[in-house]
């Protein structure tokens, strides 16, 4: 009974792991469809939203904000209008999160 218990769990796992493969291959195919300005573009707004996070949390979190906004200059800065249409955009948007940053910390009273 074990052989047989143990062909079914393999088979089992060898069915999952080539789903997972197909899945993948799907989800590469689909990502390589979209424009790379848009995939960068998604990923400067998640960095903008955790810079927001951590600026919101209690009690706030400063030395993780300034990553996420020294990452969020570093990719709007560095690629500028290689961005694409959405280059303004993400410009006011680092604008506005190192204004909220400096308006928060300065709130904190800290001097760093």
């Amino acid at each position: 009974m074990t052989d047989e218990s143990d062909e079914i769990e393999n088979g089992g796992v060898e069915d999952a792991v080539r789903e997972a493969a197909a899945a993948l291959e799907d989800a590469r195919s689909r990502l390589a469809s979209v424009p790379a300005e848009v995939v960068v573009t998604n990923h400067v707004m998640g960095l903008y939203e955790l810079a927001a996070i951590h600026l919101s949390s209690d009690p706030v979190d400063l030395v993780s904000a300034a990553l996420a906004i020294d990452a969020v200059g570093c990719l709007v800065e560095g690629l500028g209008a290689r961005l694409g249409e959405e280059h303004s955009t993400m410009t006011d948007a680092l604008a506005n999160i190192r204004m909220a940053f400096v308006q928060v910390k300065a709130a904190a009273g800290t001097s760093d």
